[in-house]
């Protein structure tokens, strides 16, 4: 029997589950980013700042957490999905699709330009699939500080910057 799946903002409950998510999709890029940062997780505190500021959705299947997206401000105009993950064994139900749609749909509720972030060039399910839901390559002269800050983090922590591409969707405000 397939589950009920429903986007919702997270609840203090489901953030203690949320780095397993984090870390099992992450296995997905084995091969694409080093093991250093396919073990990385969100910190407990991070997600709870998240989310008492209403900067984290779950994906919910019958009420449990088997994904998650977590945006973080920029500036007063950008909002930045920092993260977004779906469990493997949830992946082809339309969860990120759905996670994504709702973090651009607050975005522009909340008054953002765009939501931008950063993901791997040539992974097929990463550019490819944020160009679909309307993302577009920012040029690097467009970068503001605080997403230069954001890629030279990711290199600081092995990530290669040839495979890595930042991406921006308008709000339409």
């Amino acid at each position: 029997m397939r589950p009920v799946y429903k986007i919702t903002a997270a609840r203090p409950n489901d953030l203690p589950l949320l780095p397993a998510i984090e870390l099992a999709a992450a296995r997905l890029l084995a091969g694409h980013a080093p093991e250093s940062v396919l073990n990385e997780a969100t910190s407990q505190e991070d997600l709870k700042d998240a989310q008492s500021h209403g900067h984290l959705w779950v994906a919910l299947a019958n009420d449990v957490p088997v994904g998650f997206a977590h945006v973080e401000v920029l500036d007063p105009v950008v909002a930045h999905l920092k993260e977004i993950d779906v469990l493997p064994e949830h992946r082809r139900h339309g969860l990120g699709r759905k996670l994504v749609t709702t973090i651009c749909a607050w975005a522009a509720t909340a008054g953002y330009r765009s939501v931008t972030l950063t993901t791997f060039r040539d992974v097929p399910w990463n550019m490819p699939f944020y160009a679909r839901l309307g993302f577009e390559v920012i040029p690097s002269e467009e970068f503001s500080p605080a997403l230069f800050s954001i890629l030279h983090d990711e290199t600081r922590r092995g990530l290669d910057p040839t495979r890595r591409v930042a991406m921006r969707r308008s709000c339409g405000v």
